[in-house]
């Protein structure tokens, strides 16, 4: 039998192939990775300018200084920074705190404090809270409340409860508070149990990044989708399991 049909046919069908990769490859198809041309950068100017408007203000905001816990202060509240005003749910007032998780712990603090340990802003009464101040009016960053700076610190009724002094509160208060510290699991530290005591102050005491943080953050905002959970619900704090949880962050 002889070979020259099917040479003939093998050979017409390897020219076909030939040609048809021809075409594919004129039309980019067939392009092999090692030789495709390098994809055209995309041009995005409002982004570009979005993020050269975000540095900016971060050089404008930025002070390079951190507080007692690890936090950098901020020149400014209210300028597009990570400080701002918020309002404190249930208590008519509001506070300058740094934004996102820290913000949530802080004002879970206060609202317990407010519903638990005494009302806050009653009959008009002034200079409430003090959240954020200027990083000017810092004179040791070592201090705890250095951490006002950063946002992450409240001080509570500053002109009641000043640094240096203890017993500002009643055994029965002193038992509330440390329940509501024991809500932070120690993310939130009293400074009533400082060396130097301030017992008005309540700050963040982990550094930027703690997972901590998030992690309790996120259990108080699920506490606020939960009837009978969270700040309001005034628990049992003299029970003797929450009297233990307490016990570990003292």
């Amino acid at each position: 039998m002889s070979n020259s049909g099917f040479t003939r046919r093998h050979t017409l069908i390897a020219a076909a192939g030939v040609t048809a990769a021809a075409s594919l490859a004129s039309t980019g198809l067939l392009a092999a990775p090692a030789v495709a041309a390098p994809p055209t950068p995309l041009r995005n100017d409002a982004l570009k300018e979005a993020l050269r408007r975000a540095e900016a203000r971060h050089r404008r905001l930025a002070t390079g200084r951190p507080s007692a816990n690890g936090w950098e202060m901020q020149k400014a509240v209210d300028a597009d920074g990570d400080i701002v005003t918020c309002t404190v749910p249930g208590t008519g007032l509001t506070v300058a705190l740094r934004g996102g998780d820290p913000m949530t712990v802080l004002v879970h603090v206060i609202r317990r404090f407010h519903y638990e340990v005494d009302a806050l802003g009653k009959n008009g009464e002034p200079d409430t809270l003090a959240g954020w101040t200027a990083p000017l009016a810092v004179r040791d960053s070592r201090r705890p409340e250095s951490n006002q700076a950063s946002g992450t610190a409240v001080v509570i009724r500053p002109g009641s409860y000043p640094a240096g002094v203890r017993d500002g509160f009643t055994a029965g208060r002193q038992l509330i508070i440390r329940d509501i510290v024991a809500d932070t699991e120690g993310v939130v530290r009293w400074g009533g149990d400082d060396r130097r005591p301030y017992e008005g102050l309540f700050y963040l005491d982990v550094p930027p990044e703690d997972a901590r943080l998030a992690r309790v953050a996120a259990k108080i905002r699920a506490w606020a989708e939960t009837p009978g959970a969270g700040a309001g619900a005034l628990p049992d704090v003299a029970e003797p399991t929450r009297r233990n949880r307490a016990a570990r962050y003292h």
